[in-house]
């Protein structure tokens, strides 16, 4: 198989990268790892850059809002910056596939909501086009709620995709949306760009009827290798994943003893370099 490259998902260290971007880069290169994966870089590209450049990291791919019209944050909704604007800043901080890592459930219970999305999808990939980037998606556990043509809402969309628009499958939420992760990844051929290694106990879909309101904080999320998710069967079976990109949403312990914990199982399995 091609062994894909090890990455971290910036979010997982968001409180230390907010308060200390530079240092927390030299950890994570201290661990061993040479790619990141960056998010709300928009309005802190070329900060985000030179702290990159400094500690010897690079950040192929990047988080941003490109399908939804708003974004929340804690002080109410604002709107979200033009594809232009994102694909502008995503250049300069040296990123070249910019993954929308979010859309609301709502968007995914019907036909028209997730014709819209692919739609919004294949138009960012064309203005992207222009950039010299390219465009993706990440899932959490919406996207398998619905049936659409017999299918998942989240297969019905990516028959409605552009070849160019990638795919970034979060291994996790994809077991909670109850998947076959291993066949999912080989579905998805050559359009998956990355995965998010993710590992934790199973809960019911938090957004599959009847799912109920549910924190992040209260996910029982562990060190890759260590519970229900087939990470190792996952990341073989598909021989197009470039990127092998960890995560925790609720890191269980020190987050930097957290990253080396699933980077160290990624390399001593020969799941990524």
């Amino acid at each position: 198989m091609a062994t894909p490259t090890a990455s971290v998902q910036l979010y997982t260290l968001a409180k230390e990268f907010t308060a200390d971007m530079g240092g927390s880069l030299d950890k994570l290169a201290a661990i061993g790892l040479t790619r990141v994966e960056a998010f709300d870089f928009v309005g802190r590209a070329p900060a985000l850059r030179q702290a990159l450049d400094a500690s010897g990291l690079s950040a192929p791919t990047g988080h941003a809002p490109l399908l939804s019209d708003t974004l929340w944050t804690p002080d109410g909704e604002i709107p979200t910056p033009a594809p232009e604007v994102v694909f502008e800043a995503a250049a300069t901080a040296g990123i070249h596939t910019v993954i929308d890592p979010f859309v609301p459930a709502e968007r995914w219970a019907t036909r028209e909501g997730v014709d819209d999305i692919a739609a919004r999808l294949n138009a960012a990939s064309e203005v992207a086009k222009t950039f010299g980037l390219e465009v993706g998606y990440h899932n959490h556990a919406q996207e398998f709620v619905a049936t659409i043509d017999g299918r998942t809402a989240y297969e019905y969309a990516i028959s409605q995709l552009d070849a160019s628009v990638k795919l970034e499958l979060d291994l996790f939420w994809a077991l909670v949306g109850d998947q076959d992760v291993v066949e999912l990844t080989r579905g998805l051929g050559d359009r998956l760009l990355a995965v998010h290694v993710k590992d934790g106990i199973k809960l019911p879909n938090p957004w599959a009827p009847g799912g109920g309101d549910f924190a992040s904080t209260a996910l029982d999320q562990r060190h890759a290798g260590t519970a229900e998710v087939p990470l190792a069967d996952a990341l073989r079976a598909n021989d197009a994943i470039e990127l092998a990109v960890i995560e925790y949403d609720n890191a269980p312990g020190d987050v930097f003893a957290d990253i080396a914990a699933s980077y160290s199982f990624l390399i001593e399995q020969g799941l990524a370099r």
